[in-house]
C-alpha cells in the first residue's frame, strides 16, 4: 500500500515520465537490511548519506553505492571541506523532512531552498540502473541512473560528480 509519504515522489517521476519499479517490504534501516528486500529489483542499490562540514553551514547528499563504504576523512578534500561528518538527525528532518534510514535522492523535494549539495560517486555511472527508498522504509523503487540525474537537474540542486576513494 503506498504510503502519503511517497504520493509526492511518483507525482514528481510522473511528471518527468520517469519510469519506475516499486517492491513494498518490512521497515529496513540499514543498506544490509534494504539489500535483502530488493525482490525483483536488479539496479545498484544506493547508499544516500547526510552529511555536513564542521560549521554546520554546507550540508551534503551523497549517493554512492550500497555496498561501498564512506571513507570519510578522505571523501571531504574531494567537496572541499577539512572535515565532514553526518548531519544530526535534526538537521536532517530540518532540511529533508526525513528521518534516519529513509535519505535518498527524493528527500530533495523537501529542500526548497536548493542548498543541499548533491555529490554523486561516479562508480554510479557504471551502472543503467539504481534503487532507492520513496522517502519511505517499508518500499524500494529502482530508477534509471540517467533518470536520476534528470531528476537532481529538475530538483536544481547543486550537483559534484567526483570518483570517491
Amino acid at each position: 500500500m503506498i504510503q502519503e509519504v511517497e504520493k509526492e515522489v511518483y507525482k514528481v517521476l510522473d511528471e518527468l515520465n520517469i519510469p519506475f519499479s516499486r517492491t513494498e517490504h518490512e521497515p529496513t534501516i540499514t543498506c544490509e537490511e534494504a539489500d535483502k528486500c530488493m525482490g525483483h529489483l536488479t539496479g545498484i542499490p544506493s547508499k544516500s548519506l547526510f552529511l555536513t562540514n564542521k560549521k554546520k553551514t554546507d550540508f551534503y547528499l551523497v549517493i554512492m553505492n550500497g555496498n561501498k563504504p564512506l571513507k570519510i576523512k578522505e571523501f571531504s578534500p574531494l567537496v572541499g571541506e577539512k572535515h565532514v561528518s553526518f548531519a544530526s538527525e535534526e538537521k536532517l528532518v530540518e532540511y529533508l523532512n526525513l528521518k534516519p534510514g529513509m535519505v535518498s535522492v527524493f528527500g530533495l523535494i523537501n529542500n526548497k531552498e536548493h542548498d543541499i549539495k548533491v555529490v554523486v560517486d561516479t562508480e554510479i555511472l557504471e551502472r543503467e540502473k539504481i534503487t532507492f527508498h520513496p522517502n519511505i522504509n517499508t518500499a524500494t523503487i529502482e530508477i534509471s541512473v540517467d533518470d536520476m540525474f534528470r531528476f537532481i537537474e529538475y530538483m536544481g540542486n547543486p550537483l559534484i560528480k567526483v570518483q570517491f576513494p
